[in-house]
């Protein structure tokens, strides 16, 4: 299972190492693109189709908000092929998206892992917290 958060930092030669607990849940073969929220997720490759069956509502009709998920998505996926120490590059294009720069923080997330800039997810976790609390007192008073 994908869970917990781990920090890794960003090589002068561009490499990320994906912590070791997730590399055993995760495989050799994995998938990385945008996220949502200014982060990058990375999947593994058995599981791709049904994630992005989920993002897309398995739609056999390529509507508008369809295409411009696989734009988003689709559009800045790439194959990841992990060296002996768990590291791959990190596409210029996904770091400038998501601001990575140097330290970096994976969370894990069931079926994929989320990697944000230490930065961001200091920000996002703080936000998520709060909607997370607001949410709790929600489901409370509606079952009462």
């Amino acid at each position: 299972m994908l869970i917990g958060q781990y920090t890794s930092k960003l090589t002068d030669k561009d490499r990320l190492a994906i912590p070791k607990k997730l590399r055993e849940e995760l495989g050799e073969e994995l998938i990385i693109t945008r996220w949502y929220e200014n982060c990058l997720v990375i999947i593994a490759k058995a599981g791709w189709e049904a994630l992005f069956a989920r993002l897309t509502g398995n739609s056999v009709l390529i509507t508008s908000p369809v295409r411009d998920i696989d734009r988003f998505v689709l559009g800045n996926a790439f194959e990841v092929v992990l060296d002996s120490q768990g590291r791959f590059v990190l596409p210029e294009i996904l770091s400038t998206f998501a601001q990575i720069e140097d330290e970096v923080v994976f969370v894990g997330l069931l079926d994929r892992v989320e990697i944000w800039s230490l930065e961001q997810w200091k920000a996002q976790e703080t936000l998520a917290q709060d909607k997370a609390n607001k949410a709790i007192e929600e489901i409370a008073q509606v079952s009462k």
